[in-house]
């Protein structure tokens, strides 16, 4: 079966990555909250909307 070198790289950096953090999904969070804090990026968050119900066609 053919396989896509980027999602077979891609899966393998994620295993080194998990493996790294001894597959621990909090410390996994951690780390990425910690390297998200380090960018400085805005984070943007919009106010919660009211849904809109559209009319059926009848």
């Amino acid at each position: 079966m053919w396989q896509d070198p980027v999602v077979k790289e891609t899966r393998e950096l994620r295993d080194q990555y998990a493996k790294r953090l001894k597959y621990d999904l909090n410390a996994i969070f951690e780390d990425a909250q910690q390297h998200q804090a380090k960018k400085g990026a805005e984070l943007v968050s919009f106010p919660p909307r009211k849904p809109t119900i559209k009319p059926s066609a009848a």
